[in-house]
């Protein structure tokens, strides 16, 4: 946590309240000019920070953003968030994680940008990623399982972000096959995870999730290959992002904990619930049609195809038909 944000903590921590220069400085062992400096970077970010001779320095108002500080106060992880690192923006959050992991960071770090100037979707593509309404995350996991089980962690992310948009806004958000989260059949989260591995050892997997907070219909470009939505369009209230990271992040845990004892087995069962194309007959690249009956062990999709066998599909784009 860098000295801007245990100064926004201890704001946060006494509501209302001045705190002196003096006690800013003695508890964060920093200067009392670093102290102005870094309480400037915070009105710069937008923070409204009244000062008064003699009395110190209070926090009166804020914006919306993603700081290690606000996302952390009330987390108890036990995996997840060991570091975590937010940044004004990156070019793709998963390239910077990746980069971490081959530099030994620890499992369970997180890294958040407000902004991506080059995040990435499914198959390569574009993910928009305009800054200070959305979440654009990536975790680094370093997973003691057989390289084949991967995968399932892909399912893992898509029930956490899809119970949690339920449990905090009561959307109905669904999951889709393989890596989307849809709220009425438009997109409102995507996963990309990726996997550094040898033949029978996972060095480190990284689970990319990009969520729709508070983007705006005039936001999204007109040419989506999905049409899309938000939190703020299904709800129509902004959303407190730094509330819903925390969330997810606790979610992302507990699920990634039962994951590690008990296998896919539950997660499995949960996706399925979540999954409205179960027992629908769907198309896969309009060359394939069947009937969807569930996930494979591996995370393959299984389609029971019209003479009763079942195909496992492996990629693929699924539509209901």
């Amino acid at each position: 946590m860098t000295s801007r944000d245990k100064i926004l903590s201890l704001f946060r921590s006494h509501p209302d309240a001045f705190i002196s220069g003096q006690e800013i400085s003695q508890q964060l062992n920093i200067s009392r000019a670093a102290v102005w400096k870094q309480v400037e970077l915070l009105r710069e970010q937008g923070f409204e920070i009244e000062a008064q001779r003699s009395k110190g320095y209070r926090l009166v108002d804020g914006p919306d953003l993603l700081l290690a500080a606000e996302i952390e106060k009330g987390l108890n992880c036990s995996h997840l968030s060991t570091t975590l690192i937010c940044l004004p923006e990156l070019d793709s959050t998963n390239a910077r994680a990746r980069q971490l992991a081959e530099e030994d960071a620890a499992e369970g770090t997180v890294v958040i940008a407000d902004r991506q100037s080059a995040g990435r979707g499914r198959l390569g593509r574009c993910w928009e990623s305009p800054s200070a309404v959305n979440l654009y995350c990536s975790i680094l996991l370093r997973p003691q399982i057989p390289v084949q089980q991967a995968p399932q962690l892909t399912f893992l992310s898509a029930v956490a972000v899809a119970e949690t948009l339920q449990q905090l806004y009561r959307i109905d958000a669904k999951v889709k096959w393989p890596n989307d989260v849809l709220v009425d059949g438009k997109k409102i989260a995507g996963l990309l995870n990726e996997m550094n591995a040898e033949t029978e050892q996972i060095h480190f997997v990284i689970l990319g999730i990009g969520v729709n907070l508070n983007m705006s219909t005039e936001q999204f470009p007109e040419e989506l290959n999905y049409p899309a939505t938000s939190v703020l369009i299904e709800t129509g209230q902004q959303v407190d992002r730094p509330a819903f990271v925390r969330a997810l992040l606790q979610l992302l845990d507990d699920y990634y904990g039962e994951f590690l004892q008990q296998g896919f087995v539950s997660i499995r069962r949960r996706w399925e619930t979540l999954c409205d194309m179960m027992s629908q007959r769907v198309s896969v690249d309009n060359s394939m049609f069947g009937t969807v009956v569930g996930l494979d062990s591996d995370g393959a999709l299984r389609l029971q195809l019209d003479d009763g066998h079942i195909e496992r599909v492996m990629a693929g784009d699924v539509r209901p038909q």
